[in-house]
């Protein structure tokens, strides 16, 4: 029966999480959905930037302190390891649904691109963008990083295995194609308002931030994880860490 629940817990988990991630493509792209980053506002500037940049604070210390391998460990104190996972989806789930629910747009533009050819290319690198980012994440297991696989295995009463460290396809180019697809989606607007601005300038520096974190955390649990990151870019294509370095040494 734990089992079992466990099980459900995380399929639920990851429900809510894939329709927060849908809703998002609508949130941010104004489309379809019945509050977006853009909305009509409703409240003093003011107001709406300090609730903002709350929303998102908020999201960026869940999404940072839950990952951490300290808190992982005290967290399996009082639930299930096997739920650890789909326990951090769902209140990254739920951070981003409150996200959702109390943004308050600020009006304002700072940039608007009439062309139609302009504005069609802006649209294909915004969808670029979410379809990088899910492309990404079944690269390197998409129901292992989502909490998925781990209850699964409990249902069946097998031990979990980690994943081995792996640079399939798009990893071999950069070391973070997740974040590029993300950086694509919260920058590519053909109009790019204020409240647009704030939440793209804030989620880009909080990306910045949690790939020192993460990377520290990859290093110390694969250690061939320094080399690559010696050698494969973090986000761009072609720029290799510290290769200026080695060529002026070689000389």
């Amino acid at each position: 029966m734990k089992r079992t629940l466990i099980l459900l817990y995380g399929v639920v988990s990851y429900a809510i999480f894939f329709a927060s991630f849908l809703y998002a493509i609508g949130f941010v792209g104004n489309l379809f959905v019945p509050r977006s980053i853009d909305s009509a506002a409703v409240v003093p500037f003011g107001q709406a930037l300090l609730v903002n940049l709350g929303l998102l604070a908020a999201f960026a210390v869940q999404h940072s302190v839950m990952a951490r391998p300290a808190f992982k460990r005290w967290w399996t104190k009082f639930i299930p390891e096997a739920a650890e996972r789909s326990t951090y989806v769902l209140f990254s789930s739920l951070a981003l649904i409150a996200l959702f629910v109390l943004w308050q747009p600020m009006g304002g533009v700072i940039w608007n691109v009439e062309n139609t050819l302009a504005v069609g290319v802006i649209h294909v690198l915004y969808a670029f963008g979410w379809a990088l980012v899910l492309v990404s994440t079944f690269l390197i297991n998409h129901f292992d990083l989502f909490g998925v696989r781990q209850v699964w295995l409990e249902f069946r009463g097998k031990p979990y295995t980690p994943l081995k460290f792996d640079t399939p396809i798009l990893y071999r180019w950069v070391r973070h194609p997740l974040y590029v697809g993300w950086l694509f989606a919260f920058w590519a607007t053909p109009t790019m308002t204020v409240a647009h601005l704030v939440f793209a300038l804030l989620t880009t520096g909080y990306i910045l931030v949690a790939i020192q974190l993460e990377e520290r955390d990859l290093m110390d649990a694969h250690p061939e994880y320094a080399d690559y990151r010696r050698e494969v870019p973090m986000l761009v294509p072609g720029i290799k860490r510290g290769s200026s370095a080695r060529r002026a040494l070689a000389r």
